[in-house]
């Protein structure tokens, strides 16, 4: 998952069509096709975005690394908590969810 979720967010960080930090993915849900989480979220927000995330019907995935490896996923300075991807690819989107189903297996 690694280099297809790598790819994803590097042409979503140059193309502008990323959106990142809790409070606005959660404002941002209806545009977004995937929503990546970092393994450092707090609980209550965790929840807050899996609810807006299932009502807007849009794909979840946990990022197996901290704030601060996404922050550097995303090629910013800081630590970056959640992801919200607006455009992608739908294969890439697919490829993205299967490998994620797979590692939690």
């Amino acid at each position: 998952m690694a280099k297809i979720l790598e790819k994803a967010v590097k042409d979503g960080m140059k193309e502008g069509k990323c959106i990142m930090g809790t409070k606005q993915a959660i404002t941002s849900v209806k545009n977004s096709k995937l929503i990546v989480l970092s393994n450092s979220i707090p609980q209550d927000a965790l929840e807050k975005i899996r609810g807006a995330a299932k009502n807007g019907k849009v794909s979840t995935i946990d990022f197996n690394g901290s704030s601060v490896e996404l922050g550097k996923l995303c090629g910013v300075q800081y630590r970056v908590s959640t992801l919200s991807l607006s455009s992608m690819n739908e294969s890439d989107l697919k490829s993205i969810l299967k490998e994620s189903k797979r590692e939690v297996e």
